[in-house]
């Protein structure tokens, strides 16, 4: 789970026209962020692109190195199955502390004592807070980690493919367990196990961020039980539940947000929000339901088949071709599995794709 003040708003930091995305693997085949220092301005995005296998980015203290500090953000394990594609990314807007270092490890079991940190602005050698000198700390402490861990997968690891949400495998046999989370499930033959076992997590999406008719990002991938979040920018729109036939038709009891007006002075959020919880492995179609916004390709995706005809991309074009629009004096709810909020807890980090 993202804690509280995680991959959520940009009240802590003032958002520049002008930023810079500063692209960082997580896990790239390992225990390595790559590049794994970031020097970055008040405003910049730093984006964090999750491989496969079970990882955090997680926020500590110089010192400690390896353990969650007091307040500081945190993705949750993020689970990815080989082969995924896009990759699952969580963006964080740096805020204005001064320029002050950010210092950030993996808290998958013994990763941060491997030597997986990260940081933001941290001054250079032979500075006794340099990157290698937390590096170092986080090596020589072993790791000491009292933060939750990702729940042991349960799987066979058998057979080829298997079900992502249920076991993922490839070859099978005993094997062994990395840790309680993340790598677990690495079995002889090259199998993982994403079970119903990983933790929940939340996905945050925006809606019309920076005045754009895009959700960012509009194509995600979720577990069962995971929580998708949307978060209205300024203007009005809809997330809107449709079919990939019917793009930007209304489903039948389907979700709807209704509409969410946000003032345009509103810059930083608190911002009004929309809640899905994923019940199933299905794909889930949506859109923007103010007058021409969907044809305009204002639409999104959750857990849609990028190896089939029913693609996003295809999805969008689909899109382009419709002529249905909801009202935009409409503002009704339906649909079980959401839950509107407003005003989460202010962040610097959120889940995008692409701004």
């Amino acid at each position: 789970m993202f804690s509280s003040a995680f991959f959520s708003l940009f009240a802590l930091a003032p958002v520049v026209l002008g930023f810079t995305i500063h692209n960082v693997n997580v896990g790239p085949n390992t225990l390595t962020y790559e590049p794994p220092v970031v020097h970055a301005a008040p405003g910049d995005v730093v984006r964090f692109s999750f491989n496969p296998k079970n990882h955090t980015v997680t926020q500590s203290a110089f010192d400690p190195p390896c353990v969650p500090l007091p307040g500081g953000v945190d993705t949750g394990f993020v689970p990815v199955a080989p082969g995924t594609n896009p990759l699952p990314t969580r963006d964080f807007v740096v805020p204005d502390n001064g320029g002050k270092p950010l210092w950030f490890y993996c808290g998958q079991v013994n990763h941060c004592g491997r030597g997986m940190v990260f940081a933001i602005n941290p001054p250079n050698a032979p500075n006794p807070q340099s990157f290698d000198a937390f590096k170092a700390l986080a090596i020589a402490r072993n790791g000491t980690n009292p933060a939750p861990i990702a729940p042991p997968f349960e799987g066979s690891g058998s057979g080829t493919g298997g079900s992502y949400g249920g076991s993922y495998g490839e070859g099978s046999g005993a094997g062994h367990t990395e840790g309680s989370g993340g790598c677990s499930g690495e079995r002889s033959g090259g199998g993982y196990a994403y079970g119903s076992s990983v933790a929940p997590s939340e996905h945050h999406i925006r809606v019309g961020a920076f005045g754009s008719l895009e959700y960012t990002p509009a194509n995600i991938t979720a577990l069962v039980g995971d929580k998708v979040i949307f978060e209205f920018w300024p203007k009005n729109h809809t997330v809107t539940q449709s079919s990939f036939e019917n793009p930007c038709s209304p489903l039948a009891g389907g979700f709807k947000s209704g509409f969410k007006p946000v003032a345009a002075d509103m810059q930083y959020g608190p911002f009004p929000t929309f809640e899905v919880t994923v019940k199933d492995k299905e794909p889930i179609w949506g859109y923007c339901g103010q007058v021409n916004h969907c044809q305009s390709g204002m639409v999104f995706s959750i857990n849609a088949d990028e190896n089939s005809p029913n693609s996003f991309a295809a999805f969008r074009q689909l899109a382009a071709r419709n002529t249905t629009a909801e009202s935009a004096t409409s503002g009704k709810n339906s649909g079980a599995a959401v839950l509107p909020r407003v005003g989460l807890a202010s962040a610097a980090i959120l889940l995008a794709t692409f701004l």
